[in-house]
C-alpha cells in the first residue's frame, strides 16, 4: 500500500471523483453505509474550512486509489473521526473487498490515536478496538413510499391514524399544509437553527448552534451541490408560515436526517412527525433507499423505523504515551454516558432533571 496524507486544499478533483465513485459501488455488506453523506468529500472539505487540522489520508494499490480516510488530528497526534460530535458515520471508504492494517494506516498518518463515535458496520480493522455498539435506526423506502406507509399501518395503526389526523387537523385549523422537500430561502435554514436551539437549552442539552463552527458548517452545507451530495432542507408549512423543518444531507441512495425541529406553538400536531413522513415520501420519489435516523434513543424514531444499523465507538491506539494519555481522559465519561443511557432506571430520571434545569436555565 502507497499511503499519502493530504490538507482538503490539496485534494484533486480526480481523487474526489474517485472517493464518490468507491461510495457509488455495487452493493455489498456494508455499501449502503459506506454511501452515508457524513463519508462523502464534501463534508470532510467543508469540516476543513471551519477545523483546524482536518487531513485526507489516500491508499492506493498499483497507483490507483483504493480507499479514502478522513480525520482531525492534534500537533500532539491525537486524532479523531472528522466532525466528532456532529457526524453520524465515519471510518474508511474503500473499494469492495479492500481491508487494512489499522495500527499501520495510524503510523502513516501521524496519528497515536484515532478516536470515532459513529464507525459504520463492515469497518473490520477498526472495530476490533470498539468499546460499544450502538443501533441507528433506519426508514427503507427503497420499494416506495406506500409499501413504507402499509408496512408503518400494520406496525402502529394507531400511531398511523392518529399522526395522519392530526396532520389534516393542522390544515383546518392553521391554514393549507404544504411541504417543500428542498427549501432554497437561508432565512428558513435560520428559523430552523432557532427552533433547534431553543430546544437544546429546554431540553437541558449542550446548545451545538452556539458553536460558532457548527452554525457556519451548517450554512456551508445547505449552499454545498456537487454531484449526488446535497445539503436538504425540508419545510412544513401550514398557511404560509413554517411550523417544522429539517436540514440533513443527501447523497444517491442515503438521506442522513441531521437537525430536525418544530415550532413549539403547534405542538398538539405533532408537525415533526408530519415532517417526518412527508421526507420519507420526497426521498421514496427521488429514488433513495432510506433515511438514516442516527443513533440515539427517541421514541419518534422508535415509531418510524423499519429496521436498525449498527454503529461502533472506541479507540485505535498504539503504543504511545499520548494515546495512554488521551484514552483515560475520555473513557470514564463516554462509559458512565453510555451507563445512563442504556437503562431506563438511571435515562429517564436523568433526562426529566435535564429539562426542570433546562426550563430554569431558559427563564
Amino acid at each position: 500500500m502507497d499511503i499519502s496524507v493530504h490538507r482538503t486544499g490539496e485534494l484533486s478533483a480526480a481523487d474526489r471523483a474517485a472517493w464518490t465513485a468507491l461510495q457509488s459501488a455495487a452493493p455489498v455488506p456494508g455499501a449502503a453505509e459506506l454511501g452515508n453523506p457524513f463519508l462523502a468529500p464534501e463534508f470532510a472539505l467543508a469540516v476543513g474550512r471551519c477545523r483546524r487540522g482536518v487531513r485526507i489520508a489516500v491508499v492506493r494499490e498499483g497507483g490507483e486509489p483504493v480507499a479514502y480516510f478522513p480525520f482531525q488530528r492534534t500537533a500532539t497526534g491525537v486524532g479523531r473521526a472528522v466532525g466528532l460530535g456532529v457526524s453520524d458515520a465515519q471510518g474508511v471508504v474503500h473499494r469492495p473487498g479492500f481491508t487494512w492494517d489499522a495500527r499501520e494506516l495510524l503510523r502513516a498518518c501521524g496519528l497515536a490515536v484515532f478516536e470515532y463515535d459513529h464507525l459504520v458496520a463492515g469497518q473490520r480493522p477498526f472495530e476490533a478496538y470498539a468499546s460499544g455498539t450502538f443501533a441507528s435506526p433506519v426508514i427503507d423506502v427503497d420499494r416506495g413510499y406506500d409499501v413504507y406507509l402499509a408496512g408503518l399501518r400494520e406496525r402502529s395503526p394507531k400511531f398511523t391514524r392518529t399522526t395522519l389526523a392530526k396532520e389534516r387537523r393542522l390544515g383546518r385549523d392553521v391554514g393549507e399544509v404544504r411541504y417543500v422537500h428542498d427549501e432554497r430561502d437561508p432565512a428558513v435554514l435560520r428559523t430552523l437553527m432557532g427552533w433547534k436551539s431553543a430546544q437544546y437549552r429546554r431540553t437541558g442539552r449542550g446548545d451545538r448552534f452556539a458553536h460558532e463552527w457548527i452554525t457556519g458548517l451548517a450554512h456551508q452545507l445547505f449552499h454545498t451541490r456537487s454531484g449526488p451530495f446535497a445539503g436538504i432542507l425540508s419545510v412544513l408549512y401550514a398557511g404560509r408560515r413554517p411550523v417544522a423543518a429539517h436540514f440533513g444531507l443527501r447523497t444517491g441512495r442515503v438521506l442522513a436526517c441531521w437537525f430536525p425541529a418544530y415550532d413549539p406553538a403547534f405542538a398538539k400536531y405533532s408537525p415533526g412527525l408530519v415532517l417526518h413522513l412527508r421526507m420519507a415520501e420526497a426521498a421514496a420519489a427521488e429514488g433513495i433507499g432510506h433515511l438514516d435516523l442516527g443513533r440515539g434513543r427517541k421514541e419518534y424514531k422508535d415509531a418510524l423505523k423499519t429496521r436498525e444499523i449498527q454503529v461502533s465507538e472506541g479507540w485505535v491506539t498504539r503504543r504511545h504515551p499520548v494515546a495512554v494519555g488521551h484514552r483515560a481522559r475520555r473513557a470514564p465519561a463516554r462509559a458512565l454516558r453510555n451507563a445512563v443511557v442504556a437503562r431506563p432506571e438511571l435515562f429517564d430520571p436523568a433526562d426529566r432533571w435535564l429539562k426542570r434545569w433546562g426550563k430554569i436555565r431558559s427563564k
